[in-house]
Order: C-alpha cells, then sequence, then structure tokens
C-alpha cells in the first residue's frame, strides 16, 4: 500500500498521522483513541498504510467474522501472504478455518474449565505462601516480586516446565509480541537480545523435557492419539508459554496499580473478596493487556460504508474498544461492580484466547488472596511502565503494604 491508496480514500474516510507505537502514546493512549474514535467508525493511518478501528462494534464485528477478516496473514502488521514471516506463524492464532477448527478444539479441551479447575487448590497454596512473604517484607517490587512470581511459578508448573530456566520465558513473550507491530526499534533490540532464550524455548518445549502430567504432555498425548501430529503438540507448547504468560503478569501488573490508584477500589474488593474474579474483568476491561491485533480482508469487504479491497491490513485497538463510552458508561472510572463481561480483552470469536479461563483463574485467586490477607497497598514511587509494541504492563511497581 502506498500514497496512491491513500489518495484513492473515499471521502468520508479520515486520515490520521497517528503512530500507535510511539513511546508518548504507549505511555497513555486513551487520549489517542478518543480521538480516533470521534474521528470516525473506520480511520486511515497513513503511516503503516493501514485501516484503524477504534469503536466497539466494528471491532467487535470483525473480531467475529473469521471468513471475511482472516488471521493466516498475520495478526500484526505484517502480510504473510505477501511478506516473508519473520517466524514461524502461530497453528493456533494465525490459522483459518477449517485448518483453525481442529486444533482450537484440542486446545480448547486442554484449557477448559473443567481442565484447568483442577489447579485450584495448587494455586490456592502459592497465592497464600506468596501473599504472607510479601506481606512480611512490607516493601516490595509487585511487578517482580508479586506480578511476575506467581505465573513464573504456577503456569510454568502446570505446562510442566523445569525449574531451571523460567528466566527466558518472559524475554521470548515480549519478542512475540513487539513482533506484531512494526520492525522498530523496540522489536529490533528484544531479537537482537532474546537468542538464547529462544534457543532455550525450543529445547524445553519438546516432550522429553516436560513433567508426565502437565499441559505441555496432554498435548502430546493428543498428538499419540492422532489429533495433532508431534511437531504441532511443541508448537503448541511454544504457543502456551507466550500467550499464557507475559499476559498474566501484565494483567496482574495491571491489577495491582489500579488499585493502588484506586484505594475505595481495593476497600470494596476487601470487604467482599467474592468480587475478586468481577474484579479480574474489570480490570481486562479498564487497563487492558492486549491493545491492538490486525485482521486481514479474505475479500472485498465494507466495514460502516467503507470499501476495502483484498488483503487489506486492518489493526483494531482493543484498548479503545473497552473504553469506548457508545458501550461503556463512564468508561474511563475504574469500578469492580461493573459488569465489564463483553469487554474484548481476550479477543472474541472463534480466535478469541484460548487461554483466558487459565489467566482469569490465577487472577482470582490472587486477588482473592490479596483482600483476605492484605489492608492496603500503597505506592511508594512511580510505576516504570515496561514498552512493547502490543501489551501493556509494568517492570517496577514500588509499594508498600499493611495486614489486616
Amino acid at each position: 500500500m502506498s500514497t496512491a491508496v491513500a489518495s484513492s480514500l473515499a471521502p468520508e474516510v479520515p486520515i490520521s498521522d497517528l503512530d500507535p507505537y510511539a513511546d508518548e502514546v504507549l505511555s497513555n493512549p486513551y487520549p489517542y483513541y478518543a480521538k480516533l474514535r470521534d474521528l470516525g467508525p473506520v480511520v486511515w493511518l497513513d503511516r503503516y498504510q493501514v485501516y484503524a478501528l477504534a469503536r466497539h462494534d466494528e471491532i467487535h464485528a470483525v473480531l467475529s467474522d473469521p471468513h471475511n477478516f482472516c488471521s493466516s496473514a498475520g495478526v500484526g502488521l505484517a502480510n504473510f501472504h505477501t511478506e516473508e514471516p519473520w517466524r514461524k506463524p502461530s497453528i493456533i492464532l494465525e490459522a483459518d478455518p477449517p485448518a483453525h477448527s481442529g486444533i482450537r478444539k484440542v486446545v480448547a479441551r486442554i484449557l477448559s474449565p473443567a481442565n484447568i479447575s483442577k489447579l485450584r487448590p495448587t494455586f490456592e497454596a502459592e497465592a497464600d505462601k506468596l501473599v504472607d512473604r510479601v506481606l512480611a517484607k512490607g516493601h516490595f517490587d509487585a511487578a517482580s516480586e508479586f506480578c511476575e512470581a506467581y505465573p513464573l511459578k504456577v503456569f510454568a508448573d502446570a505446562v510442566g516446565l523445569p525449574a531451571e530456566g523460567r528466566e527466558n520465558l518472559l524475554p521470548y513473550g515480549d519478542m512475540v509480541f513487539n513482533g506484531f507491530g512494526p520492525i522498530n526499534e523496540r522489536f529490533s533490540k528484544r531479537l537482537e537480545s532474546s537468542s538464547g532464550a529462544v534457543q532455550w524455548i525450543n529445547n524445553i518445549c519438546r516432550r522429553e523435557n516436560l513433567s508426565e502430567n502437565g499441559l505441555g504432555a496432554q498435548l502430546y498425548a493428543a498428538a499419540d492419539a492422532g489429533e495433532l501430529t508431534q511437531d504441532e503438540a511443541g508448537m503448541l507448547v511454544r504457543t502456551l508459554l507466550s500467550a499464557g504468560l507475559d499476559t498474566t503478569v501484565f494483567t496482574l501488573c495491571n491489577a495491582l496499580v489500579s488499585f493502588a490508584q484506586n484505594p475505595d477500589q481495593y476497600a470494596i474488593l476487601r470487604s467482599n473478596p467474592a468480587l475478586a474474579r468481577q474484579s479480574v474483568e474489570e480490570v481486562i476491561r479498564y487497563e487492558p493487556t492486549f491493545h491492538s491485533f490486525y485482521r486481514t480482508t479474505a475479500k472485498r469487504v465494507e466495514i460502516a460504508g467503507v470499501a476495502m479491497d483484498t488483503s487489506q491490513k486492518i489493526v483494531v485497538f482493543i484498548g479503545s474498544a473497552n473504553r469506548d463510552p457508545r458501550r461503556w458508561e463512564n468508561p474511563d472510572k475504574f469500578d469492580i461492580t461493573r459488569r465489564a463481561t463483553g469487554n474484548l480483552g481476550f479477543g472474541t470469536g472463534i480466535h478469541g484466547c484460548a487461554g483466558q479461563m487459565m489467566a482469569r483463574l490465577e487472577g482470582d485467586i490472587l486477588l482473592s488472596a490479596l483482600a483476605r490477607k492484605m489492608k492496603s497497598i500503597e505506592l511508594t514511587g512511580e510505576p516504570v511502565q515496561h514498552y512493547n509494541n502490543t501489551v501493556r504492563g509494568y517492570t517496577s511497581i514500588p509499594v508498600s503494604t499493611t495486614t489486616n
């Protein structure tokens, strides 16, 4: 796509020079999202030659229609139908029906509520131990010592990873999610520094390196049953490790910061820890981890009256949809009494996040343990944001706490 495309746009399509990957936008994207929403249901981002959707209804419609808006061309800016992918495409996230359907069925079964609910007792015990440990310290970095520590323990154990080498998991995921945006300096630096992490990931996803009863072993058992190939099982273990860790870490980070900045909401949670599950949903709406994804037109289509040619990239700003006043009342208010179901934090449709039940389980358990044991959460310094092309969270959250 070039300037010729921009010049041929219908007159009703507004053009924006916004760079959604610039540091100043990533620092606080919400005012920029509001401007995009106000421009119209479809906006042309001239810098990247893509259409952008920032309103809830249009984004929901695109994510719910895999036949017209495909994923096999990649869910990032690069078009895998016309460009050489810099990595192997995900066989679940970047596949279309019918190829997607059988693999998704296997993953959905392994990550089903019934299967992962068996993990609850272990997850609860680990949450209690972690909360007690940080409470004993009084002052700690909630990002590294809490929000990272919990999934790196419980989720990695659930997959069946050995304890050694887990420090490679977050750099690997950071590389993957940076790759959904442009090949900018942020991505290049992470790619350069992640060769060791990639090598470790490729090795650890082999069957012989996983425990016998974990989620990874269950994927290989599905291969034994003929539902997958052995190679596909290994690729899906790798997908679990990128999609199921960084996102949960950042969701927990965003929860801690949201509660620290809104002590009235933490007081509500403390008065009723059963609201932990509902609180997770509001965190995902109010401060989602994922902020953007791409789809590609599979044929000539129309969105909100705008005609688009085949193989056109479209960026959907999930973080904007979750703050759209057309869908949410007082969208910029963090309110854990809100019924935030229907938010797009995990996507929707056949490509909605397969691991979302796992993320919700971890968040529910950890926030519940906090509410039962921790009287207050106070920031003792400015949280340090983690900059990534696709996901949003923190690398440091200095806090102090008090016990009941």
